[in-house]
């Protein structure tokens, strides 16, 4: 064959006339003793056994990267599949919602009950004899009839019916012995890569822990967040009853026409929720600011929105403030610890002058309320005058709501406390998760596109620096809420794909963030397209992809 020459990350190259793997490529790399679990071949996230053949620039994904550790953590949950399938054949294992650094499963028996009793025990120490046992994780294709006949037969009733849904002529596989898994990203060579781990039971079921890609080799102290928890338990409940749990059943609607309904259906849940959340605000009595929190493209802004219609049902006068219009400016902002400007972190808000506005308001006062130009980066010379009466409550709308630095002049009393977390109870399949964070970034990326006249790319680019910025300044104060509430919509990423996959095409293999572009939209293949005219006016998915009831 034709020679090709391969660069590496110090600018070194080698030309060779064979082609060649990313296990052969380990020795060209210095990864300072980091084990490296995959590359990136032109941008393209390859598995180490997977074959290169071109001129490439390649480089490695040590256990110290996101796009490593989620390598290993697949390749962990591929493992527990695995040894699940040999102890307890007769068992389905579910994956569901992710809780720190682990993923909380269940076993499940035909008529959908989680009350056996399963020895985690005995289940942990099978994945640490397959571990030890060093096997090969085997990649391989298969046809369409036979992939039908393989997850039949394993019981996968999750996977058989994506698989009847999407209808390829072949799929890519992953097999150990005699267990095998749909192929949905790279996997480790073989399952001796893993060597930190824990099953540890929790609730119904129980939670695969797993190293944190800033400590990958250690586990992290568990710290427990029962309202995340009762949140997904409920939300997994209703999918159930209503029988939608997996994306297979989801197209299954779209395809068989009733997706309007299913949308109708979201739509109430969602909007009873905010009812509910009203209604304790009410019952408290002594509420005088609603502070509403959450990570980002979790759907804060049209959240407070209809939570002002619900209260207004109750008789309440909700006004509605923007913790942005509080930032000090660019000039003021705090320099973070890359020596850019900071403007995630809560120094970043003037909170003395917000405290003072809040006091002053409660007390009958008239305050001037500041506005934040973005373009200017700096407030307007005039501010908007407002007066409260009895029957005002405020809505506060910002990441820091849940801090009670924010509001340290602020009595507790006087405060009600909400956190938004958009957390799908869809699996792709049976123990495949959607992560919670790959649904935020689609939402993201539309709504940049649409709002902010920014590419695929840009989104991505900068979407490692807000997940940086909520792991400091917002998950830690997650149980500080008196309530949570999802914002995930059931039927929301067939909607999103029609506006994300030619955002996501566009990215270019020449562009660092053309792995997890492409990442995506392998995703996003798992879903039928759903038309958005479908979609309510008042939904919080309008304010991703437009056209809302609501002004902005």
């Amino acid at each position: 064959m034709k020679a090709f020459t391969i660069t590496f990350p110090d600018n070194t190259t080698h030309t060779f006339t064979n082609p060649v793997a990313g296990t052969d490529l380990i020795k060209h790399f210095n990864t300072e003793g980091r084990p490296v679990y995959a590359v990136l071949v032109n941008n393209e996230l390859y598995s180490l056994t997977r074959e290169i053949n071109m001129t490439a620039e390649v480089f490695p994904l040590t256990n110290a990267t996101t796009e490593g550790s989620n390598v290993y953590r697949r390749t962990l949950c591929f493992i527990l599949a695995a040894a699940a399938a040999e102890l307890f054949p007769h068992l389905k294992l579910q994956v569901g919602h992710s809780l720190g650094y682990s993923y909380y499963y269940t076993f499940e028996n035909e008529e959908n009950n989680s009350t056996e009793k399963i020895d985690f025990k005995l289940l942990e120490e099978k994945m640490k004899e397959i571990i030890a046992a060093d096997m090969p994780i085997r990649n391989g294709s298969v046809a369409y009839k036979e992939a039908l006949e393989i997850f039949k037969n394993s019981g996968q009733t999750g996977t058989y019916k994506l698989l009847m849904q999407l209808g390829k002529p072949r799929f890519l596989i992953n097999s150990i012995e005699n267990f095998t898994d749909l192929y949905f990203l790279p996997l480790l060579p073989s399952t001796g890569f893993i060597d930190v781990f824990q099953i540890m039971p929790y609730e119904e079921g129980f939670l695969l822990r797993f190293p944190s890609t800033a400590k990958p080799e250690t586990l992290d102290e568990f710290h427990d967040i029962p309202h995340l928890s009762a949140v997904y338990k409920n939300y997994k409940k209703w999918g159930k009853l209503i029988g939608v749990s997996s994306v297979g059943q989801l197209n299954e609607i779209i395809i068989d026409g009733k997706i309007k309904e299913f949308i109708e259906i979201n739509e109430t849940l969602q909007n009873k929720r905010f009812g509910e959340i009203a209604d304790k605000i009410h019952e408290r009595d002594t509420v005088k600011a609603v502070l509403l929190a959450g990570p980002s493209s979790s759907g804060k802004t049209t959240s407070a929105k209809k939570l002002s219609l619900q209260l207004r049902v109750l008789g309440y006068e909700p006004k509605v403030i923007s913790l942005d219009n509080y930032y000090r400016g660019r000039n003021s902002a705090p320099i973070g610890e890359d020596g850019k400007p900071d403007y995630e972190c809560l120094e970043a808000l003037d909170v003395p002058l917000f405290n003072k506005n809040l006091v002053d308001l409660f007390n009958g006062k008239e305050v001037e309320i500041p506005i934040y130009d973005f373009k200017t980066g700096s407030r307007k010379p005039e501010g908007t005058f407002f007066k409260m009466n009895e029957r005002t409550i405020l809505i506060v709308e910002g990441i820091h709501g849940l801090n009670d630095n924010l509001t340290p002049d602020v009595p507790p009393e006087l405060k009600f406390k909400v956190y938004l977390s958009a957390l799908t109870q869809l699996n792709l399949d049976d123990h495949n998760r959607i992560p919670t964070s790959d649904n935020r970034l689609i939402r993201r990326i539309v709504r940049d596109a649409q709002f902010r006249n920014k590419g695929a790319a840009g989104t991505i680019a900068m979407w490692a620096g807000v997940r940086k910025g909520e792991q400091t300044h917002i998950f830690p104060f997650q149980n500080k809420a008196d309530i949570m509430l999802n914002t995930a919509l059931d039927y929301e990423l067939p909607v999103l794909k029609v506006y994300a996959e030619p955002l996501l095409r566009a990215v270019k293999p020449i562009e660092k963030e053309y792995a997890k572009a492409s990442e995506l939209l392998t995703f996003l293949n798992n879903f039928m397209p759903v038309s958005s005219t479908c979609v309510p006016g008042q939904s919080i998915l309008r304010e991703f992809i437009g056209d809302s009831d609501f002004k902005y």
